[in-house]
């Protein structure tokens, strides 16, 4: 016979898993009181601090555009990677037209390099990012810590070039075109299909959806100045400093040019009538009606 008393078995507590809301923090990091101050990272960890640090300290010269990445492989990345460098060689390749001579001249191969994309540990990235003394003000830290909503890839330009920028992006967007929304048709169809192999007693059928990679434009630093997408957009519809160069001097030749055009062609006797002509167009319209004094 089983006694009176019983026993309770003790109820297990939940295990409280912590999950990050963020994906770049700028707050100070949580000392624990059981680990060794200060803390002491592995080599693969300095080497990517450093690098992210160099990132963010050359934005303030060099562009750095920034993009949320999704299912990218290491064999698509690659493939990226040479249709970036694929599009600047052939941008640099073409003829850069001039405002100041008649004839283009032809542009030379960027000589600091290409643009370099790098696929960046947004937890690492804020570290640095909170670390940086110099170069970027709070503000902009804060700004670009909120324009980050997971996974993070930059770009790093060698230099600023409009242009360039903008036949970097055309191709971009041609290669990893953005993704379409499903239609309420095709979620119907998915869900019909997936009725129709359904057999009781027997487990479903694994099969794993193909990746789609996506590649959206965030923003870009440049100059310490965080720009959102579209003022990417216009800053890569700008001229380069030498085509700008090129328009001043255009404007400030332009009414030398036309003088010298009027004069070339008012020579010998056509310069007395053309100033004769000028003289009677100053001359004050009531003249022309008095009577002659008697």
């Amino acid at each position: 016979m089983l006694g009176s008393t019983s026993r309770t078995l003790p109820i297990a507590r939940p295990v409280l898993v912590h999950a990050r809301t963020y994906a770049v923090s700028l707050k100070p990091p949580v000392v624990h009181p059981r680990k060794s101050v200060p803390r002491k990272y592995s080599e693969r960890k300095t080497y990517l601090y450093n690098q992210y640090t160099r990132l963010l300290q050359s934005s303030l010269s060099r562009p750095l555009v920034l993009f949320e990445h999704t299912d990218f492989s290491a064999t698509r990345l690659i493939q990226l990677r040479a249709e970036i460098a694929a599009a600047v060689t052939k941008h640099a390749k073409t003829l850069a037209p001039s405002l100041s001579s008649q004839t283009p001249a032809p542009a030379t191969l960027p000589e600091d390099g290409i643009p370099t994309l790098t696929i960046l540990r947004t937890s690492l990235f804020g570290v640095a990012l909170r670390d940086l003394a110099d170069g970027l003000d709070t503000r902009t830290r804060r700004q670009l810590a909120k324009a980050v909503p997971g996974t993070l890839a930059a770009l790093s330009f060698p230099a600023l070039n409009p242009p360039q920028l903008k036949a970097v992006l055309r191709v971009l967007a041609r290669s990893v075109p953005p993704r379409k929304p499903k239609t309420q048709q095709e979620l119907d169809d998915a869900k019909k299909a997936a009725e129709a192999a359904f057999v009781p007693g027997r487990r479903p059928k694994r099969q794993r959806p193909t990746p789609v990679p996506d590649l959206k434009l965030l923003g870009a630093l440049i100059e310490g100045r965080l720009f959102k997408t579209e003022g990417v957009q216009s800053v890569a519809e700008l001229p380069t400093l030498d085509g700008l160069r090129a328009q001043i001097v255009g404007l400030l030749s332009a009414p030398a040019s036309q003088l010298a055009m009027v004069l070339g062609e008012a020579s010998g006797g056509k310069l007395a009538r053309t100033l004769e002509g000028f003289k009677k167009s100053l001359e004050p319209e009531s003249q022309e009606g008095e009577a002659p004094p008697s």
